[in-house]
C-alpha cells in the first residue's frame, strides 16, 4: 500500500509541475491532485523537498537506478538522432514543463541537480558509445565532446520548440549534430 501511495503522489506531483510549474506545485495542490490530505502526502513521502527529489528520480529513471533520456529500444546513432530531433522529443508538452520546473528546483536543491546531471551524463555516454560503435577508430576524447554537443544541441532545440515549434529549425539542429559527428570521425 505504501509503495502504491508513494507512486500515486509522485505521479500527481509530475502532473502538478506540468500544470502549475515548480512554484505552483504546492503540497496542497499535489494532495488535491492525488485525492489525499496534505498530512497523508507528508506521511508517505516527507516534506516538499523530499517529494521533489523522489519525483525527479522517478521522472528520469523510473524504477531503475540509472538511465538516460533515451527511451528503451532507441539504439544506434541514427535512432538516437531520430529520437532527439523527432516530434516526440521536440514537441512541447507537459514533460517539457516538468523538466523546466525541475531545472528551476535544481538551482536550490543539490539532490535534484545530482539526479538530473546523472541522467544527462548517462545520455552523453550512450550517444558517445553509439558513435563509437559505428566509427570505432574515433578519438574517445573527441567522442565525449561531440556527444556533449549533440545532447546540448537537442536540449536547446527543445527549449526553442517551447517558444515556437519549427520543423525547419529542428532540421538545421539535426544537420549540425550530424556535422559534429562527421567531424569526430575525421578528427
Amino acid at each position: 500500500m505504501s509503495t502504491e501511495r508513494r507512486q500515486q503522489i509522485i505521479e500527481a506531483t509530475i502532473r502538478c509541475i506540468g500544470l502549475y510549474g515548480i512554484a505552483g506545485a504546492t503540497l496542497d495542490k499535489i494532495a488535491e491532485e492525488c485525492g489525499m490530505s496534505r498530512g497523508h502526502v507528508r506521511h508517505f513521502i516527507g516534506n516538499r523537498d523530499d517529494l521533489l527529489v523522489e519525483t525527479t528520480r522517478q521522472f528520469y529513471f523510473g524504477n531503475e537506478s540509472d538511465g538516460s533520456l533515451l527511451p528503451e529500444g532507441v539504439e544506434g546513432i541514427d535512432q538516437i538522432l531520430d529520437y532527439l530531433f523527432g516530434d516526440e522529443f521536440t514537441h512541447p508538452d507537459a514533460d517539457n514543463s516538468v523538466v523546466l520546473g525541475l531545472v528551476e528546483a535544481s538551482r536550490t536543491n543539490h539532490a535534484i541537480a545530482e539526479v538530473m546531471l546523472r541522467a544527462y551524463e548517462q545520455t552523453q555516454t550512450v550517444i558517445a558509445a553509439a558513435i563509437a560503435e559505428r566509427h570505432p577508430a574515433s578519438d574517445p576524447a573527441k567522442l565525449d565532446e561531440v556527444s556533449f554537443g549533440v545532447m546540448t544541441l537537442s536540449l536547446g532545440n527543445v527549449f526553442m520548440s517551447d517558444l515556437e515549434v519549427s520543423a525547419a529549425r529542428t532540421t538545421v539542429a539535426r544537420r549540425i549534430a550530424e556535422g559534429m559527428i562527421a567531424e569526430a570521425v575525421v578528427a
